[in-house]
């Protein structure tokens, strides 16, 4: 048998990737500290879902000997984490007011997609289809995703 556990992600800023997470309506279900491996999990889950499907944002702690943290660049090379939302058009009005980009707009009433703090190409998909509205039906895309 095979079963789902979690996806993971490296971080530089821990704190504004939950906020972030948390935008589209994660939840941190449980955190492990690691004093001699240096390092932070952070599990999120949407409510209902601990344990079944989960995002692991690793951070691995900075460098004791005044080394430059790791550089976590492209992104869309590891592809894209995807998450079902109730109200598409709410949960980008969310993002949009705490200053996220929204890199490709809910123009159909059914998918959008945004980039976390560390340039991880997150999908919105809308639960059902919500008919296109505006702004968001002739917003151009921004960037890439």
């Amino acid at each position: 048998m095979t079963k789902y556990l979690h996806t993971m992600i490296r971080v530089s800023d821990p704190d504004a990737t939950v906020d972030f997470f948390k935008l589209i309506g994660l939840e941190e279900v449980r955190r492990k500290e690691s004093e001699h491996g240096r390092f932070t999990l952070i599990f999120l889950a949407a409510p209902g879902e601990e344990g079944q499907a989960e995002v692991e944002l690793t951070y691995n702690w900075p460098a004791t000997d005044g080394s430059p943290p790791e550089d976590y660049t492209g992104g869309r090379n590891f592809g894209h984490l995807a998450y079902r939302v109730e109200d598409i058009y709410a949960t980008c009005q969310r993002l949009m007011d705490a200053g996220v980009t929204i890199n490709r707009p809910p123009r159909d009433g059914h998918m959008a997609f945004v980039r976390s703090p560390d340039g991880i190409s997150v999908e919105l998909l809308q639960d059902g289809h919500l008919s296109p509205a505006e702004p968001w039906a002739s917003m151009p895309n921004t960037g890439s995703w």
